[in-house]
């Protein structure tokens, strides 16, 4: 990826197509509006391998996100450049604690714990999970070690899932592993739809 969208990576807006045939499409523009990555996720897949393009015609990868293991559940999903052999970092979803409150840890090469995001308040992500989860959009906080210093918003609209990133202050994450996480959220809790 060249420096200039790793750079500009961190403020974004981010949505999931509302129609598309056999699988799932995501798409992350850039805050003047051009789109800076799209992401066609097949279906039937039994271990996930997310493809992000520069362009969709799907000519330029730009990252890879592929889930370490079968079962998504608490799953880590390694983020890497195209060809590389040595991920970028990853992102583990805390499973059990995930049905009480949406939380992945962030980890850096190593898998160093770098930061994590998180649902905002439990008593509102229960309330969503049990009552009215379309009329009551998620928020993510992202946490750059202890701190959080990042934010990933739902739009309200019960049609299409769309997050607005402004990640603009975290620094110990890197800017890759914050598009990943945001096409994470999209693939993975944006099944609860």
């Amino acid at each position: 990826m060249s420096t200039e969208l790793t750079a500009n990576a961190k403020t974004f807006v981010a949505k999931k197509a509302l129609f598309s045939f056999l699988g799932r499409v995501f798409r992350i523009f850039g805050p003047e509006g051009n789109l800076r990555f799209y992401v066609k996720r097949k279906a039937f897949r039994l271990r996930d391998e997310l493809n992000v393009y520069t362009d969709e015609q799907q000519t330029n990868v730009a990252l890879v996100i592929k889930a370490r293991s079968v079962f998504d559940f608490g799953t880590t999903y390694d983020v890497r450049e195209p060809g590389g052999m040595e991920p970028i970092g990853a992102w583990r979803r805390q499973g059990l604690k995930s049905i009480l409150r949406d939380e992945w840890t962030a980890l850096g090469p190593g898998d160093v714990v770098v930061g994590k995001i998180q649902e905002d308040s439990m008593l509102m992500a229960l309330f969503r999970r049990f009552f009215a989860h379309t009329l009551f959009p998620q928020t993510f906080g992202v946490y750059d070690g202890a701190e959080k210093r990042g934010l990933i918003s739902q739009r309200f609209n019960p049609f299409q899932l769309t997050y607005d990133v402004d990640c603009a202050r975290v620094d110990g994450i890197d800017p890759r592993l914050i598009v990943a996480g945001t096409i994470l959220l999209l693939s993975i809790e944006g099944r609860q739809d």
